[in-house]
């Protein structure tokens, strides 16, 4: 009987609180197991839900008050631009009051009890509120926490943030209702910095640029450790400065413009060595060691870290990280290679423990 009641109790999204369809056809059978249960196991449910009930009004209450000073009021009279604008002013009075984990944490609580109570007269009066709270709550941990999502995800989740304002009665595109063309968001473009320069919401910039480089980062750390190493000690660097009051906003923001600026570049370097990703990864193992880069001339670097590529994707075999003979094998393959282009011969030591490394770290993606 459950698993048949399962299967028709579907909700519809323009009914309030849901609607159960086609319980009609199993009507005897559901009166008859109904009829099982104790007046005392029915009043139970019913204390569920008026407790269900309480604890979303409580939460509700809880989280408007993490809202105080911010014009939330504002929100629900207002035009789906006026929207977007007030909800990134309730982001960054969330952010610069540093609420950020306490709001997420009771609005995840009101987000759980109003499941239970959504068809509550008392609640569903209240429904406009919650929906506010649900939708600061999923924009503050999309946009301001760690989650290692693809990038073509995170590209997308930003450009909606920027361009667009997601309200229940639609997506309004901001910029072709100003009459403007589109213009390129593309993650650490020139433009999407400068929009980033030019916010009003100075904590939510630094969390969204955060937030970016984070993933940029660690990206890198799949395919480039020198280059994600040296990121990553920036940026710790940075908000280190930053939450220890050493600069301010306005300074944490072009510090972490100018690293993104920085990933421009370095991938722009690649292109212009015309070296893969592998091998650019492999040319800055090699050129890590700054004696060395001053030693040998840039085109021999270059042709190395590209039969370094050659080299160790001959050596490498299946499993052949957890194979110390195969390892030891790829260290003398290595070594000669870097002996026979001049690679300074007290440098080859921590260069091939380097050039190992790195292969170690993209040898998933040659499996």
């Amino acid at each position: 009987l459950m698993q048949a009641i399962a299967r028709v109790n579907r909700v519809w999204g323009d009914k309030p609180g849901g609607l159960v369809v086609d319980y009609l056809g199993i009507g005897a059978e559901l009166k008859a197991a109904l009829s099982k249960y104790t007046q005392g196991d029915r009043d139970q449910v019913r204390m569920d839900a008026d407790e269900a009930v309480r604890q979303t009004l409580t939460n509700l209450e809880s989280a408007l008050a993490f809202l105080e000073g911010a014009p939330w009021r504002s929100f629900f009279g207002a035009s789906p631009v006026q929207r977007l604008t007030l909800l990134k002013q309730c982001l960054e009075h969330l952010l610069s009051t540093q609420q950020r984990d306490a709001f997420i944490d009771v609005a995840l609580k009101l987000e759980v009890a109003y499941a239970i109570s959504a068809g509550e007269e008392r609640v569903t009066a209240k429904r406009n509120e919650i929906a506010l709270i649900a939708a600061l709550r999923a924009n503050l941990v999309k946009y301001t926490s760690g989650g290692g999502r693809s990038r073509a995800t995170v590209e997308r989740d930003i450009r909606q943030l920027l361009s667009r304002a997601v309200m229940a009665d639609g997506i309004l595109d901001v910029f072709q209702s100003a009459g403007l063309e589109q213009p390129d968001l593309s993650i650490f473009s020139e433009e999407f910095l400068a929009e980033v320069r030019g916010s009003r919401h100075e904590n939510l910039a630094i969390e969204t640029l955060r937030r970016l480089l984070a993933d940029e980062i660690r990206s890198h750390a799949r395919t480039n450790i020198v280059q994600s190493t040296k990121l990553s000690e920036r940026l710790d660097e940075t908000l280190r400065k930053y939450h220890n009051r050493a600069v301010d906003s306005v300074q944490v923001i072009e510090e972490l413009i100018d690293l993104a600026n920085e990933i421009r570049e370095n991938a722009a370097r690649a292109r212009e060595l015309g070296l893969s990703e592998e091998e650019i990864a492999f040319y800055e193992a090699l050129a890590e060691n700054g004696s060395a880069k001053e030693l040998m001339a840039h085109e021999t670097l270059r042709t190395l870290a590209q039969l370094l590529v050659q080299t160790i994707r001959a050596s490498a075999t299946i499993d052949w990280t957890r194979k110390e003979g195969v390892r030891a094998k790829m260290r003398i393959e290595v070594r000669k290679l870097l002996a026979r282009y001049g690679y300074p011969p007290d440098l080859q030591k921590a260069a091939v423990d380097l050039v190992v490394r790195q292969a170690e770290t993209i040898a998933a993606d040659w499996g």
